[in-house]
């Protein structure tokens, strides 16, 4: 039942991501880089995100907790903005959820 209910809590956010403004894709992935879950992108740009997105939360996490005391040392998410995109990283127990929107300066 609790996998059911964790199913639905997934998909119930996607759906709630998607009715934002410029929202333009998203990824799901364990914490071994493995993607679970994609659209908007191909299955080699899904990979491609998953593999940078790690090493660069890892370090993110590394370096955070090397320069804050607790409790101002847990990273809850990254937000990146570029010239093309923005993207939202947000990692939560097992899994990571990748987001990525239109660059509101870009339009």
């Amino acid at each position: 039942m609790a996998a059911q209910g964790g199913g639905s809590e997934v998909e119930d956010t996607i759906r709630e991501l998607k009715k934002i403004s410029g929202f333009s894709a998203y990824v799901i992935l364990n914490n071994d880089g493995i993607v679970i879950k994609y659209e908007n992108m191909s299955y080699k740009t899904a990979v491609h995100h998953a593999h940078l997105i790690l090493s660069l939360y890892g370090k993110a996490i590394k370096y955070t907790r090397d320069l804050f005391d607790p409790p101002d040392n847990d990273v809850e998410s990254i937000r990146m903005i570029t010239k093309d995109y923005e993207m939202i990283i947000a990692q939560h127990g097992n899994f990571t959820l990748v987001v990525t929107q239109s660059n509101a300066k870009a339009e």
